[in-house]
């Protein structure tokens, strides 16, 4: 493996941070430097980033800092600072685990709170992952999405600073404690269904390139002080060509939502989110993780349960029954455009724009248009067909009128 020595400034039009600091201004700072060349070889300044990682890794990363501080102004953090933030990442500051690391809550010099995403050295987010998640989220600004303020790559380590949301992740408040989902009224699961509706609906087709996230799930919905969501981990984003409408690729994500012809196949297209989105839903409604059988006797996950019960007309045995009295029609047309959004098909889900005016407005659903599930015979047709033959998914693939009759 070839490693190299590195100095790390970081070069922009108003500024340069530097190990936290502001050095000097413009590409004068190259001229004051000398010890940054094209070598990508330093004589170690004072108040300089050593970083001993691999090249390849180094070469990628430098190209995006510096696009990065040049036009989003994220800063770069040292490692003392981040530890200083989260008293050496101390235990009791620990706010989320999985399996790219630990994220801790820190604070700060300036009183700022932060979350503070360390990703482990085992961690199944690798360096593309990481620098995805860099590129993708730095290009994008949504009230429901997170906002990335900074990062730290030295020695060994990557870490993600993010602002911090104040109510932890959607899994916890919907699947944690009950005093946890008592907050969760239904007026405030509307609100995270709508939001991240948004969120999607922009990244899908308001960001300038089509964006899909890949793993939208509840643990990746945060909630801030008012529980209004904001969508996290851009990993796994995919960002679509403008002439491209799906691509093969490796699978990724989190079983139980992950929509058949991505997960059997790894045709990848918006619908896989919108597949997602639709499996959100339901547990946002049911309390319900889409993971686990809750129902002795049988292996049945959540999403399987809630087409049986449709096609029986008792859908509505499966609502949260700590939501009391509840809006039944509202509630019942919300797990409707669940079902609506998880149909095997990738062609028949609406796209996500179309979601959100389902959701939004009391419309009567033409559930003429809504189809079970039948995974395995709808694949077969599109699994022997050769590539070129496999149709291009539109972005709407039900009209106006079919989908929201009059």
């Amino acid at each position: 493996m070839v490693f190299s020595w590195f100095c790390f400034g970081v070069m922009s039009k108003g500024r340069v941070v530097f190990d936290g600091k502001q050095m000097s201004t413009g590409f004068d700072f190259i001229h004051k430097h000398p010890f940054i060349s094209g070598s990508w070889f330093c004589r170690p300044p004072v108040r300089c980033f050593l970083f001993h990682l691999n090249c390849q890794f180094i070469n990628k990363l430098f190209l995006v800092m510096i696009d990065l501080s040049s036009e989003k102004n994220i800063k770069l953090f040292s490692y003392n600072e981040l530890r200083a933030a989260t008293d050496s990442f101390y235990l009791g500051n620990k706010i989320g685990h999985g399996g790219f690391g630990t994220v801790y809550k820190g604070i700060l010099r300036n009183g700022t709170p932060i979350a503070v995403k360390v990703l482990s050295l085992q961690s199944k987010q690798g360096v593309n992952e990481f620098l995805t998640e860099i590129d993708v989220i730095t290009n994008i600004k949504h009230p429901n999405l997170v906002q990335l303020i900074g990062c730290c790559v030295q020695d060994s380590n990557r870490i993600l600073v993010y602002e911090y949301v104040e109510n932890s992740s959607l899994d916890r408040a919907l699947l944690g404690s009950n005093s946890a989902k008592n907050n969760l009224n239904w007026e405030i699961r509307v609100a995270i269904c709508v939001g991240v509706a948004k969120g999607l609906a922009y990244l899908h087709e308001g960001a300038g390139q089509q964006i899909v996230h890949r793993d939208i799930k509840a643990s990746n919905i945060l909630l801030d002080k008012r529980f209004l969501p904001k969508i996290g981990d851009f990993g796994l984003a995919k960002l679509f060509p403008d002439d491209v409408s799906h691509i093969i690729t490796r699978v990724a994500g989190t079983n139980g939502y992950l929509a058949p012809e991505y997960a059997m196949q790894g045709q990848l297209t918006k619908k896989a989110d919108i597949y997602s989105f639709g499996v959100l839903v339901l547990e946002i409604v049911c309390a319900k993780s889409s993971s686990k059988p809750y129902w002795s006797g049988t292996n049945k996950l959540l999403l399987e349960k809630a087409w049986e019960l449709y096609e029986e007309g008792r859908l509505p045995e499966l609502v949260d029954p700590s939501l009391g009295d509840y809006p039944q029609e509202e509630v019942l047309r919300y797990m409707k455009v669940a079902l609506f959004c998880t149909q095997a098909k990738a062609t028949r889900r609406p796209s996500m724009s179309q979601a959100l005016h389902m959701l939004s407005k009391p419309t009567k659903l033409n559930e003429k248009e809504l189809t079970p599930p039948g995974v395995i015979q709808e694949l077969k047709s599109v699994s022997s067909a050769s590539p070129n033959s496999i149709p291009r998914f539109s972005s709407s693939p039900l009209t106006s009128t079919e989908m929201f009759p009059r």
